[in-house]
C-alpha cells in the first residue's frame, strides 16, 4: 500500500512545563526513522552548542531560536511521520500557562490528544487544563502518558499513583476513551517498542495505540455545504464552490438552500480532478443546481429532510485567546463556515476555573486563557449544530474589528434562549428614566408583549391588528400597532423590496417594537416578513414568553380575488417586482404560536382567537 493511500491521524501533544512533550515527539520521529540527514546534523550541532553530550531530541520540534534557547515550546510545532500502518501530523504544543491560546490553537484539528504527566510529581495545573481544553474541542480519544519512569526506577506504583490521580480529575470530563500508558521518552522505554523494564505493563507502547486507534472524525450524516464563492465564467454556467463540512451529496439529490430555502436538485459535481457522482467529507467541489437560484457567499446548501438551527442568538463555549480581555460594550465580528457577520457577547453566563471545572459566576469579562459560557446575539442569522454534533458547523472564531485580531474561539453549545442573549441588566440599558418594566406593568394592569401577524399580502394582518387595537384600547389596555405601509411612509421610506431591503425592513420594525415593549405596551406587528430568519430576529430582541408569532392564512387564491389595494393585478402585469406570492417566496412559519384561517374565519373571529390567545397567557386584564 502506498503512504499516500494510509489513513491519517492527526494528534495534539500537551501537558504541564518540562514534562517532556517535544521530547517524546522527537522520539517518535527519530526511532521511526521519520528524520532527514540534514535534521539530525541540524540537531546535533544545536546540542553541542547548548554543552550538551548527546542529542537533545526536544530540539527535532523547537524551531524558534527562542524556543531552543529557552528550552521550552512557545509556538505549535506540526510535524508528519509515517508508518507501515498509518500517517501522522503531530501538533506539539506549548506548556506555558501564557500560551495556552496556542494549544487551543493546536488541539482544534485533533482526532486524538497525548497529555503528559511527569511520573515525579502526578498531574499538575496544566495537565487538568490540557485535559478540559481537548474535552472542550470535542477530542474524543486520549492517551494518558507517564512520562519519566526512569527517574521513579520504572516502578508501577508510581505509574498507579499518577493514574489514580488524573482519573478523579478525568472523570468530569467527557471523553469515554482514555488509554493510560507509562513510558520514559528520554529513552525510549515503551514509545515505540514495548520496554523491558516495564514487564507489568501489558497494554503496549505508545505507538501501538496510535496505530490502532479507531477514529470517527466526519459527521457523515448531516450534509453541509457553506458556500464559498459562486463561479461565473460565462452567462452559461454559475456553480458554487466550497468544502463540504460534514455528511455527503450525490448528483440528482434534492438540496435546500439556506436563507432562501429555495429548493433545486444536483445537477454536477466538479473537482479539480474532473467530475464526480458524489461529494464527501473534505472534498472541494463546484456544485451546479438544476434551478437557476440566488446563492451567495456565506449561504449554506443541505439536505431538505435534515436542515441546521437557524438563528441568532447562540449559547457558546468561549476561549480567549487576545491579550485585551472581552469588552461586551464593543461589537465583534463573527466568522462561522464561510459567514462572517457582526456580533455582541450580549451575556457572560460564568467562567470556568480549568483546573477544578467549578463556574465562577458574577464575572463581567474573560481574560487571556480564560474559558467561559456566553450568550452571543449576531447582526444575521447563522445556520449552525451542536458543536458535540457537527465540529465543522459548531465552531466559530470571534475578531476584533479595530485590530483584525483574532480575539476567541468557540464552540456552540446550542441556541439560546431570546431572554438569556439580552443584557444582564436590559431595563437599565434601554430605559433611560431607570422604571422598571415590572413598575409599568403594575400600572398598566396588563404585561407587556409583541404580536407580530404575519401573512401573504390581502390575508387580513392589518385588519385584524387595528380590530384587536380597537378592543384592546377599549378595554383599557396600552396598545400601539405597526403598520407595514405606515413604516413605508417614514422610518423605512428608503428601502426598497430586494431582499436585503426586505430584511433590514423587517430589523427595523422589530427594534422600535422592542422600544415600544419596554415602555410597557402591547405592541401588534401587522407585516408580511417573509423570511422566517427576519422574524427569528424580531423575537429573539424580547424576552422568552413575550413574543406571540400568528399567522394570518389565506390561500393565494383569496388573496388575489381580495386585493385590497391592487398590488396582486399590478404584479401580475410586471409593475411590481419582487412581489411576495407572486415573483417574491413568502415563508410560513413552521410553529406559530397561533393560527387563524381568514379563509374560513371572519375578521371579528380571528381577532377574538387571538384575544383568547393572550388572554391564556396572562398578558391582559382579568
Amino acid at each position: 500500500m502506498a503512504t499516500g493511500d494510509l489513513d491519517l491521524l492527526r494528534f495534539t501533544t500537551a501537558g504541564s512545563v518540562d514534562d517532556g512533550k517535544s521530547t517524546l515527539v522527537g522520539r517518535l520521529l527519530y526511532d521511526t526513522r521519520s528524520l532527514l540527514d540534514d535534521q539530525l546534523v541540524s540537531v546535533e550541532a544545536a546540542s553541542r552548542r547548548s554543552g550538551e553530550d548527546a542529542i537533545n531530541l526536544a530540539l527535532l520540534t523547537d524551531g524558534l531560536r527562542a524556543e531552543r534557547d529557552q528550552k521550552i515550546t512557545i509556538d505549535v510545532a506540526y510535524r508528519y511521520f509515517a508508518t507501515p500502518r498509518r500517517r501522522f501530523i503531530i501538533a506539539d504544543t506549548p506548556g506555558h500557562v501564557q500560551y495556552t491560546r496556542n494549544m487551543v490553537t493546536g488541539a482544534s484539528t485533533a482526532d486524538l490528544a497525548v497529555i503528559l504527566i511527569d511520573a515525579t510529581t502526578g498531574p499538575g495545573r496544566q495537565s487538568h487544563r490540557h485535559a478540559f481544553i481537548a474535552s472542550l474541542l470535542g477530542i474524543r480519544h486520549l492517551i494518558v502518558a507517564v512520562n519519566k519512569m526512569d527517574l521513579v526506577g520504572y516502578a508501577q506504583q508510581a505509574f498507579d499513583d499518577a493514574m489514580g490521580a488524573f482519573r478523579e480529575f478525568a472523570g468530569r470530563l467527557t471523553i469515554d476513551d482514555i488509554t493510560y500508558v507509562p513510558l520514559s521518552a528520554l529513552h525510549g522505554d515503551n514509545v515505540v517498542s514495548a520496554s523491558d523494564r516495564m514487564p507489568w505493563h501489558v497494554g503496549g507502547p505508545l505507538l501501538h495505540r496510535l496505530e490502532t486507534v479507531q477514529i470517527s472524525r466526519h459527521n457523515t450524516i448531516d450534509f453541509r455545504f457553506p458556500v464559498q464563492s459562486v463561479v461565473r465564467p460565462d452567462r452559461r454556467f454559475r456553480g458554487y464552490t466550497g468544502s463540504v463540512a460534514s455528511g455527503s451529496v450525490s448528483t440528482g439529490h434534492e438540496v435546500l438552500v439556506l436563507p432562501s430555502r429555495r429548493r433545486a436538485r444536483i445537477a454536477a459535481i466538479d473537482t479539480a480532478d474532473g467530475p464526480r457522482q458524489s461529494a464527501h467529507p473534505g472534498d472541494a467541489v463546484v456544485m451546479t443546481l438544476t434551478e437557476d437560484i440566488d446563492v451567495s457567499r456565506g449561504d449554506m446548501i443541505v439536505r431538505p429532510g435534515n436542515v441546521p438551527a437557524t438563528g441568532v442568538a447562540l449559547d457558546v463555549y468561549l476561549c480567549w485567546l487576545d491579550g485585551d480581555a472581552l469588552d461586551a460594550s464593543q461589537p465583534y465580528i463573527l466568522a462561522q463556515t464561510t459567514r462572517r457577520v457582526p456580533c455582541r457577547v450580549s451575556r457572560l453566563r460564568y467562567r470556568i476555573d480549568v483546573t477544578t471545572l467549578h463556574r465562577e459566576e458574577g464575572v463581567e469579562t474573560l481574560a487571556m486563557n480564560d474559558v467561559g459560557v456566553a450568550a452571543i446575539v449576531a447582526a444575521e442569522p447563522l445556520f449552525f449544530d451542536s458543536y458535540r454534533v457537527n465540529r465543522a458547523t459548531g465552531c466559530f472564531v470571534l475578531i476584533d474589528p479595530r485590530t483584525n485580531h483574532t480575539v476567541a474561539a468557540g464552540m456552540i453549545r446550542g441556541a439560546a434562549p431570546a431572554h438569556s442573549a439580552e443584557p444582564a441588566r436590559r431595563d437599565v440599558v434601554r430605559n433611560p428614566a431607570n422604571v422598571p418594566l415590572g413598575d409599568r406593568e403594575t400600572r398598566n394592569g396588563h404585561k407587556a408583549g409583541v404580536v407580530w401577524l404575519t401573512g401573504l399580502p390581502g390575508s387580513g394582518k392589518t385588519t385584524i391588528a387595528r380590530d384587536l387595537e380597537r378592543r384592546l384600547f377599549g378595554d383599557g389596555h396600552h396598545v400601539v400597532t405597526l403598520d407595514g405601509d405606515d413604516l413605508r411612509h417614514g422610518l423605512t421610506r428608503d428601502l426598497g423590496f430586494t431582499p436585503e431591503d426586505r430584511s433590514e425592513n423587517i430589523r427595523r420594525a422589530g427594534e422600535v417594537a422592542r422600544l415600544l415593549f419596554d415602555s410597557g405596551a402591547i405592541v401588534l406587528c401587522a407585516f408580511v416578513s417573509p423570511s422566517q430568519a427576519d422574524r427569528d430576529n424580531a423575537r429573539a430582541l424580547l424576552p422568552a414568553g413575550r413574543f406571540v408569532e400568528v399567522f394570518v392564512r389565506a390561500s393565494l387564491d383569496t388573496c388575489r380575488a381580495r386585493d385590497p389595494k391592487g398590488h396582486y393585478r399590478r404584479a401580475a402585469a410586471g409593475e411590481i417586482p419582487q412581489f411576495t406570492g407572486v415573483s417574491a417566496a413568502y415563508e410560513p412559519p413552521p410553529a406559530p404560536e397561533l393560527i387563524v384561517d381568514t379563509d374560513q374565519s371572519s375578521a371579528p373571529a380571528a381577532t377574538q382567537q387571538v384575544i383568547d390567545r393572550l388572554r391564556a397567557a396572562g398578558w391582559l386584564r382579568s
